[in-house]
């Protein structure tokens, strides 16, 4: 099967979801930075929501530009990523509204924890489907990166319930590691030419 409809779905999704994010933050009342402060942690979470979405576009993007086809096992691993980013709006305002409270940031990185796996397993769906020796498979390799991404998220979740802002600060570390496209399969994609 091709990858087009698939590729469309999937930004469509990440579309909406960073739609409904910023329509859950609130204008406050009042022209004066002091009315923004309430504001700041719904600001704050929302900023890193956002990059995640991004960050999980621009990968996404990448990985299935280096993709052929696709399966009924791709599809149904790419919807379980969805289904997964589809809790970060919801897991963003709880935190965000909560202000950082410990359950709202433990779930937030479950959430996270779900999504990381979840491509994780799309990528694996997608190595099976084009073979060990395929360039996604080359470029990727053991992925290193995603695995060490999950043991953070895993051990951020219970740190939120002792400090929930290292875990919060965990999380921006994961942000970081991916904030740009993963070179691996950029590297593999300029080879080609």
């Amino acid at each position: 099967m091709g990858k087009g409809r698939l590729e469309a779905f999937s930004d469509g999704v990440l579309a909406i979801i960073i739609t409904i994010m910023v329509l859950e933050l609130r204008v406050p009342h009042g022209a004066d930075l002091a009315t923004l402060r309430p504001l700041l942690p719904v600001l704050v979470s929302y900023t890193l929501s956002f990059t995640y979405i991004g960050i999980y576009w621009n990968n996404h993007h990448h990985m299935f530009q280096a993709s052929g086809t696709v399966n009924a096992s791709v599809l149904w691993a790419n919807l379980h990523l969805l289904f997964w980013l589809s809790l970060v709006p919801f897991a963003t305002g709880w935190m965000g509204e909560n202000h950082f409270a410990a359950l709202p940031v433990a779930l937030y990185g479950v959430v996270l924890f779900m999504s990381g796996a979840a491509y994780y397993l799309l990528a694996k769906a997608l190595v099976a489907l084009h073979g060990a020796e395929s360039r996604l498979a080359v470029a990727i390799g053991r992925d290193v990166k995603g695995m060490r991404s999950l043991v953070i998220y895993a051990a951020a979740i219970p740190l939120a319930f002792v400090n929930p802002w290292v875990a919060f600060g965990l999380y921006v570390v994961v942000a970081v590691m991916w904030f740009l496209p993963d070179r691996r399969i950029e590297r593999v994609l300029v080879s080609e030419k």
